[in-house]
């Protein structure tokens, strides 16, 4: 989630790094552990900023020679720019390695178009640019199709913006156009497929791949995978700063497409509507009768409960806050005791991302202090809850951060009632070496559980899946069908922040077809355990990381840990971020801070460019002796 082009500043994961949804922990719980592949080179791929660069330069544009070996009517193309970047951070090129390195090939779909007196067609030149940069460039590439919300800039968009159809619509009508750190945003509609800003997605990906196609075998041959579209999720209004449980609760997709798709879905999973009505409490006379969950019954009047929609109305309440408790040197993370009622429900790892606690504590050297609990309160007794929740910083020693009070509500909003309670253990008051604090829950919260609206997010995660789905049909017509094709999706239950239920992401992080995982991993989810714990008891065969920074400096023996772990457990290739360098020099343009590069002191990036640089060229040295030049 991070600037391709230019103009872009996308920052998404990486940036706020601040969840871990109830679907995140259901598909960690529900699957299977699968058996580790054997170890294997994984292929370091990172992106190269060659778009706006090169690729998108005028015809004209030839005072210099990377504007000539970008512009040449004949062999214009980026290979030049990629073998120069990739040179800087690898002089020397050996035989076999753990660590090929190769590059990502964006292809800003959206981009790929002029218009014309005829209307808007797709710009041939810019497409045979990119084709001849994999025929030149004598390295393996993973090709990105890149067609999601974050604008690339194209005067297409706005054309397409025009259109309702093309967009995602809340309850109150079609979304509006947004920003993310300065970036533009389009909301557009996956909830179908017969709409103009699919058809031109799959337009300008069917050029692309033609003229992929008609180049030699050798040259499709080094298309080593094809991710799609980069991330698909739901929106919602305020992309920047609603990403959390704070603010009103307002969702995709309610557009007529959607609404009618819910009622269908539901007619696949209940027979007959008594069925549905038996499941939910209701009286709906036919599935026609249906609209999806919209209204929060504390402000809004219902016609009927199943019609409540919150942040919560799935049934999980998130116990999150962050904690800091110094002096830990096992390297193991303290531990979040949860009580309800006096009971003990379980415990949580203090081990997540929260940079926006780094960045207002820097004394604290850590971002990995986070910490969420989901509780599940879809069977609990209506009434006043209480949680206690205490931080065990060494074993056996409880410290006590706080107490909530919470209601759990009926359907009839029953003023509650003080549920029996049982003796705490014993823990000591937070000392001035501690420091902690409760996000959520807030004090005297009420929360609803409709099971009208656990089938609505289901619904919502099925129209990722799709959509997925529809453009992975689209590159299996193409001679690519037989190359690994993945995904590209943020994973927001790493963030411990994020409201999950607002992406519906996670049924496109389950396997669901041949369609392989790929997956944008930042600061504890590129290096620490919980991506490692969720990945192993998923069924995926392998996966790509199609975005990958620590936000943190890592020297290379760190670092070659870290991409030893993700080899070793199926990783196919490592993507991150790298500014384009021209003949030793670094190219102007409007820098990505999560790109790695020397001249980049952000998120440790310029340490962890020369750890990577330091690394390859051991590999190089420690080569054997026969082995190719």
């Amino acid at each position: 989630m991070a600037p391709i082009l230019a103009p872009l500043i996308i920052v998404g994961s990486a940036c706020l790094a601040l969840g871990l949804g109830g679907w995140g922990l259901a598909l960690l719980q529900r699957a299977a552990p699968a058996a580790p592949p054997a170890a294997r080179p994984m292929l370091l791929a990172p992106m190269i900023g060659v778009i706006d660069t090169c690729v998108l330069l005028p015809a004209t544009a030839r005072s210099t020679p990377l504007e000539q070996a970008c512009t040449d009517p004949a062999r214009g193309s980026a290979a030049a720019l990629v073998e120069s970047t990739l040179t800087a951070l690898q002089p020397r090129r050996g035989g076999a390695q753990r660590y090929p390195l190769g590059y990502t090939l964006p292809v800003p779909l959206l981009q790929l178009f002029r218009q014309t007196p005829e209307g808007w067609a797709v710009d041939m030149e810019r497409v045979q640019r990119l084709a001849r940069t994999i025929r030149d460039t004598d390295r393996p590439v993973i090709l990105y199709l890149f067609a999601t919300h974050f604008s690339v800039h194209s005067p297409l968009e706005e054309a397409l913006a025009g259109d309702p159809a093309n967009l995602a619509h809340t309850r109150q009508g079609p979304l509006a156009r947004d920003s993310y750190y300065g970036a533009p945003i389009y909301p557009w509609t996956f909830a179908r497929t017969d709409t103009e800003i699919t058809r031109r997605r799959v337009e300008a990906t069917r050029a692309m791949l033609g003229a992929l196609c008609q180049l030699a075998p050798e040259a499709v041959a080094k298309v080593k995978g094809v991710t799609l579209l980069g991330e698909l999720h739901h929106l919602f209004p305020d992309f920047q700063a609603g990403m959390g449980f704070t603010g009103p609760y307002r969702i995709t997709d309610y557009s007529a497409a959607s609404v009618q798709g819910f009622r269908q879905y539901l007619r696949q999973q209940f027979a007959h509507i008594a069925d549905l009505n038996r499941v939910l409490g209701a009286d709906y006379p036919s599935f026609d009768a249906i609209f999806p969950p919209a209204k929060d019954i504390r402000s809004e009047p219902l016609q009927r409960y199943t019609e409540h929609l919150d942040a919560f109305a799935h049934g999980s309440l998130p116990i999150a806050g962050w904690a800091y408790a110094p002096g830990r040197s096992s390297g193991e993370p303290a531990w979040v005791h949860i009580y309800r009622n006096g009971a003990f429900i379980g415990k949580t790892p203090v081990n997540q991302g929260r940079q926006d606690v780094l960045q207002a504590l820097p004394q604290l050297r850590d971002a990995n202090t986070g910490w969420r609990f989901d509780m599940d309160f879809k069977s609990l007794p209506a009434g006043l809850h209480r949680l206690d929740i205490f931080l065990e910083a060494a074993p056996g020693r409880l410290t006590a951060l706080g107490t909530r009070h919470i209601a759990i509500m009926d359907r009839r909003q029953t003023t509650p009632r003080l549920q029996a309670q049982q003796a705490l253990p014993a823990g000591t008051l937070a000392q001035g070496d501690i420091a902690a604090h409760i996000d959520l829950p807030p004090e005297h919260s009420s929360y609803y559980y409709n099971p009208m609206v656990p089938l609505w997010h289901a619904f919502r995660g099925l129209q990722v899946v799709n959509y997925l789905r529809f453009f992975d049909d689209v590159v299996s017509q193409s001679c690519l069908a037989r190359t690994r094709h993945y995904t590209h999706q943020i994973i927001p239950f790493t963030n411990p922040g994020w409201d999950a239920s607002k992406y519906a992401v996670d049924p496109s992080l389950a396997r669901f077809s041949s369609l392989r995982l790929g997956v944008s991993l930042y600061g504890a989810a590129a290096y620490g355990k919980y991506f490692d714990q969720w990945y192993r008891r998923t069924r995926h065969p392998s996966y790509g990381i199609t975005e990958f920074h620590p936000l943190k400096a890592l020297p290379w023996p760190q670092l070659q840990a870290v991409l030893d772990g993700h080899a070793r457990q199926g990783a196919d290739f490592l993507s991150f971020f790298l500014e384009p360098r021209w003949q030793g020099r670094l190219v102007e343009r409007k820098h990505n801070e999560f790109s790695l590069d020397p001249a980049n002191d952000r998120f440790g990036s310029d340490a962890l460019y020369r750890a990577l640089a330091q690394g390859l060229a051991r590999e190089i040295d420690a080569r054997p002796a026969d082995a190719a030049p």
